[in-house]
């Protein structure tokens, strides 16, 4: 096979996992994405001494690089660092799992080798959910988002059941286009049928959820606030964080009633720092409470920015830094969402799960001196500080538990499960999505939100700074949405729901599964290197 049909083909699956890809896609064709790298694998693999062994490395890496690029190219608009790790280190990631396949499959030279594909895939998957450079968009299950009856099952495996449906469908087309066109022999029953059960059956599990899956009626009453401030021009700039808050209150106003339990507002809404100390003197607080004493039963869910004090150094984090007028004190910077109501009591969350190169520098033993690159996004740069636990917004009554959920976070299935472990029986996501401009990103990571609905059997409630906010009920229909770039208010009753899902209660099963098998197989690989060795 001549070097420019193995380009052509390299391309060409980094093109197809793109005209699959949300928000414009059609998810049936990530069943065919690694098709034609697979072929370029096996031209490879079967002829050692004509290519070099680093070819699977760079026609693997130009296959994800397409694929990202097309799909991804987006992120430079709100930062260069952000955009340099998702479309060129996500690409030299994603050459891993594929690169040891092909290492397994060389040794090993048999058809269940392509099983390594799958336990390699998924393991990375799982792997770099929980890291610094994380970036979760382009996991294969996800592609399915903006599909929701295909994947009511979900409730069961998370996004890596997407993933695993995805790849073994891949393998199995490989072989029956392997044989039928490029052997022209005739297809075997037994390849036939599982194929064809392994497409189907899962469809036809999931729209029997689908159209089976009923809510119980505990309605909660929501007014959803879009101010749609542009976060470049106005937001940190030209209008006083007085005025953007009065925006977001006469917004709600239009739509609040004495049967309205909560407002929310979006992703650091309240854009000047507040120490959380002395939080409950800021005039932020003042301004809130007057709406909320025309309406006693209300609650308000927002965004903003706040500060944490680390007196003489004690439990000082690795992102606090120096304040600068008292020695040995540091502070924390976080983005924040607040639960404010007519008690007392004021509740707040850290945002944890941290955009790489934006809200965060990784690793930062390493490239702490580079966070002055970090964007703005709370009138300050650099990172912010984080917590372990997945705080839960409590009603006065007890009954209504929120999963306040910021921004990236509704990217990563098992971190908002652990919300629901903690007792929420709703969520609300807060978001900023305008430093994408009207582009696909803000498409997709409104899709990924119907995941989080039918993996934890949760409502969603959805306000965004510029679009699209929007209500989501538990079988990840989006019932209600707004216009992008356009400042409006909605009301919408969603329901709560306290039910435990498999996935919720288990988690990542599916990744820890075949984190152990490539275990295996990576030692399986070491120990038959090390016997030929000994042998020669």
């Amino acid at each position: 096979m001549k070097k420019r049909k193995l380009l052509l083909l390299s391309i060409l699956s980094g093109i197809i996992m793109f005209l699959g890809w949300p928000p414009y896609g059609f998810p049936i064709l990530l069943f065919f994405g690694f098709v034609p790298l697979l072929f370029v694998e096996e031209e490879l693999c079967s002829n050692k001494g004509k290519y070099a062994k680093t070819s699977i490395f760079l026609y693997s890496y130009l296959a994800f690089f397409v694929w990202n690029g097309v799909t991804t190219w987006w992120i430079f608009k709100s930062t260069i660092f952000g955009g340099f790790s998702a479309l060129i280190v996500n690409p030299l990631l994603l050459t891993i799992p594929f690169y040891l396949f092909h290492i397994t499959k060389r040794r090993f030279n048999r058809k269940e080798s392509y099983l390594s594909l799958i336990f390699y895939w998924i393991t990375y998957e799982f792997v770099i959910l929980d890291w610094d450079l994380s970036w979760p968009w382009l996991n294969i299950g996800n592609g399915f988002a903006a599909y929701p009856k295909l994947i009511q099952w979900y409730e069961y495996t998370g996004c890596l059941g997407g993933t695993l449906w995805v790849l073994i469908l891949n393998i199995l087309f490989y072989f029956i286009i392997k044989e039928a066109f490029v052997k022209k022999a005739i297809l075997k029953t037994k390849l036939k049928i599982i194929t064809i059960l392994a497409l189907a059956l899962p469809v036809l599990i999931s729209l029997l959820i689908y159209y089976s899956y009923k809510e119980k009626k505990n309605p909660v009453s929501i007014v959803v606030v879009q101010p749609n401030i542009d976060p470049y021009k106005e937001k940190f700039g030209s209008i006083p964080p007085v005025e953007q808050l009065q925006k977001i209150i006469n917004l709600a106003k239009t739509k609040v009633d004495i049967n309205t339990d909560y407002v929310i507002g979006p992703e650091t809404a309240i854009p000047e720092g507040f120490w959380e100390n002395h939080i409950k003197k800021a005039w932020c607080i003042d301004s809130l409470n007057k709406l909320i004493d025309s309406f006693p039963q209300l609650k308000i869910v927002i965004g903003l920015s706040s500060y944490r004090m680390f007196i003489n150094g004690e439990g000082k984090t690795l992102t606090a830094r120096k304040y600068p007028l008292i020695n040995n004190y540091f502070y924390d910077i976080y983005n924040t969402a607040m639960q404010i109501d007519s008690t007392s009591t004021i509740q707040l969350y850290h945002k944890s799960k941290l955009v790489p190169g934006v809200e965060k520098m990784p690793f930062p033993r390493i490239f702490k001196s580079l966070e002055k690159f970090a964007i703005n996004m709370g009138g300050s740069t650099g990172s912010y500080g984080i917590q372990e636990e997945r705080t839960v917004f409590l009603s006065r009554e007890n009954k209504v538990k929120i999963a306040p959920v910021i921004c990236y976070e509704s990217a990563y299935g098992e971190f908002v499960s652990k919300y629901i472990i903690n007792g929420a029986n709703l969520i609300f996501i807060i978001t900023n999505d305008g430093w994408w401009g009207n582009t696909a990103g803000y498409k997709q990571h409104l899709d990924y939100a119907c995941l989080r609905a039918i993996e934890t059997r949760r409502s969603i409630a959805r306000s965004a700074n510029t679009g699209i906010s929007c209500f989501i009920n538990q079988r990840g229909d989006i019932i209600e949405k707004s216009e992008w770039w356009t400042a409006t208010a909605m009301k919408n009753n969603i329901n709560t729901n306290s039910y435990l899902t498999f996935y919720v209660k288990y988690g990542d099963y599916i990744g820890r599964i075949c984190q152990y098998l490539s275990y295996l197989s990576i030692m399986s690989l070491i120990i038959l290197f090390a016997m030929r060795k000994i042998k020669h």
